[in-house]
């Protein structure tokens, strides 16, 4: 019986496979190859050459979730998630004014999917408030919301 030798999976080819599923950011790879780090490893340097041949790039990795997430929830969250997954303050920054100005949109979307209906009582209308919050959605993007009749009606 001969056996084969078990190969090993190097941490470049760890880290393409977990960047042919999804953009990572470089410290959301980092943290996912560290447990992998044998000794020799240079886990920096594979980080590196990544983002020189443009396979790893926070830029695409904040684009990515921002357009996924966009449509269900508010800046605030998706700024969360953002700084989660380690995107510098730099790139949230720039992509807040274009998420603010879609929040009232898609706070319509997520409310008339959930809710259809303007509340009825002070009571319902703080729990549609606070379902909208939970999204991150701010304030003035509920409120506004809520006042605006003629957008709520057009659906």
């Amino acid at each position: 019986m001969v056996v084969k030798p078990k190969t090993e999976v190097t941490l470049k080819h760890r880290a393409m496979r977990y960047l042919a599923r999804r953009e990572h950011s470089r410290a959301e790879l980092h943290a996912k190859l560290l447990p992998h780090v044998q000794e020799g490893d240079d886990l920096e340097a594979v980080l590196d050459d990544l983002a020189r041949r443009n396979w790893l790039s926070d830029e695409r990795a904040a684009e990515q979730m921002v357009n996924q997430r966009r449509s269900r929830f508010g800046a605030q969250r998706i700024a969360h998630e953002l700084r989660r997954r380690g995107i510098s303050d730099d790139l949230i920054d720039a992509a807040m004014p274009q998420l603010r100005e879609s929040e009232r949109d898609a706070a319509r979307e997520v409310w008339q999917k959930k809710f259809g209906t303007l509340p009825q009582d002070t009571k319902e209308k703080a729990r549609q408030v606070r379902f909208l919050q939970s999204r991150g959605f701010s304030m003035e993007s509920i409120f506004g919301l809520f006042k605006s009749s003629s957008a709520l009606e057009d659906d």
